[in-house]
């Protein structure tokens, strides 16, 4: 064996999960197409999302899947041509989406939202400066434009509380206003969510993590990975031809995970939502001094190292079909509305495909027919909040160690009738 460990995919969870391991004694191979960082990781709203309980739902409302349906909705879009294929796995997201089912699923995902901030704090440190640097301990807001929508909000969030310790405070629109002077108005009042942590740059943060994966002893092989095989009593893959053999292997490629798992013989119900972002310099001297997610529309702005990013919702389409931002376009003019953009910075948007499964929850396991084979994948809008958490379990579960918390309701065999 040339390594103990092959990782697959340097995003945040393989890195993390790469530097868990390095602090267990082992040696470790990462493994990209892409430098490390460069995907999903990269392009979210830089978010460590400790309020996070509550996983995306389905929408069951009928108002609302009148709007997706009808293309009107900024906050989620389809392409028709994708239905046939994505149709079985939306079915079980809506099924999973029930009250009771998604009682449920909050159930088993707090415990694991609430890894995050322990996890990210933990790398924070030992990364140094550079990535503390990178961080706000302030929150963030979830602002509304009708008080009647605020109000409801409010007795989610405290519910939140008085069940997980979620902390908030309520904004109306003056204390808002205040805190984010530039803001142009039509806002009723905004959730100050106070757990969670923002960052200025989530790539940046990522490379710091990737640093220190490299500084623990950690290699990284930038190459095309494909093969993924049994070989004796470990792994072996090949790498642009070459090839690389460890006792163990993780597949932790974010929306690219099928790629190698169904050669495996696991077919998983796995989906994807893209998602696209975009900088825009400030108007004047007006600054946005926290990120704002605005809801009613379905987007979310953050003050960036590029300038103000602006992040959209779902778009459910094929992970490797052409982008259309159109979303992106609707979330402009909405944002326009509420605070001074400038014009835009990079010159095309940039496009993410988030990994998603059925029942709203990663997949953090064990593969059930293989020995030495693990799997950290199904994200969908928590995998930065979630990455350090999910390469800690996967590297006690790996050493053997007990795990932080329970990771049976995150098994690969639920979706394989285990």
């Amino acid at each position: 064996m040339n390594h103990d460990a092959i990782v697959l995919g340097a995003g945040i969870v393989g890195i993390a999960t790469g530097i868990h391991l390095l602090r267990r004694g082992r040696t470790v191979l990462l493994v990209d197409k892409s430098e490390p960082g460069r995907e999903t990781s990269f392009g979210n709203a830089g978010i460590i999302q400790r309020e996070g309980v509550r996983p995306h739902p389905f929408p069951r409302d009928l108002h609302t899947l009148i709007q997706v349906g009808l293309h009107l909705s900024t906050a989620a879009r389809y392409e028709p041509l994708a239905l046939p294929r994505l149709a079985p796995p939306l079915l079980r997201y809506w099924w999973e989406s029930s009250p009771d089912h998604y009682r449920k699923v909050v159930q088993n995902y707090a415990p694991l939202i609430g890894r995050s901030i322990i996890t990210h704090d933990d790398l924070i440190k030992a990364s140094g400066p550079e990535a503390e640097a990178l961080i706000s301990r302030y929150g963030w807001h979830l602002a509304f434009r009708t008080p009647e929508k605020l109000e409801h909000e409010i007795a989610k969030a405290k519910g939140d509380h008085d069940q997980f310790g979620i902390g908030f405070e309520v904004l109306d629109w003056p204390a808002l206003k205040a805190v984010e002077p530039a803001l142009l108005g039509g806002l009723a009042g905004a959730i100050h969510w106070t757990d969670p942590w923002t960052v200025r740059d989530p790539g940046a943060l990522v490379t710091q993590y990737f640093r220190l994966f490299e500084k623990l002893g950690g290699q990284f092989l930038r190459g095309a990975a494909s093969g993924l095989t049994p070989d004796g009593q470990g792994w072996s893959v090949s790498v642009d031809g070459q090839s690389h053999a460890a006792r163990q292997a993780v597949i932790a490629l974010g929306p690219w995970a099928p790629d190698v798992l169904e050669p495996l013989g696991y077919r998983l119900p796995l989906f994807v939502k893209r998602g696209y972002h975009m900088h825009y310099h400030k108007a004047e001297a007006a600054a946005l001094n926290h990120l704002l997610l605005d809801p009613e529309v379905g987007y979310a702005m953050a003050p960036m190292e590029r300038g103000i990013r602006i992040t959209t919702g779902a778009e459910f389409a094929e992970r490797d079909a052409a982008p259309t931002p159109i979303q992106l376009g609707k979330a402009e003019d909405a944002a326009r509305q509420l605070f001074p953009l400038g014009e835009r910075v990079d010159p095309e948007p940039w496009k993410g495909a988030r990994p998603c499964t059925p029942d709203m929850m990663p997949i953090i396991s064990k593969a059930p027919r293989h020995d030495g084979l693990f799997v950290g994948i199904g994200h969908a809008h928590h995998g930065f909040t979630l990455g350090p958490a999910t390469g800690e379990l996967l590297a006690q579960a790996m050493t053997g160690e007990a795990t932080a918390i329970d990771i049976k309701p995150f098994r690969m065999e639920r979706f394989m009738g285990g």
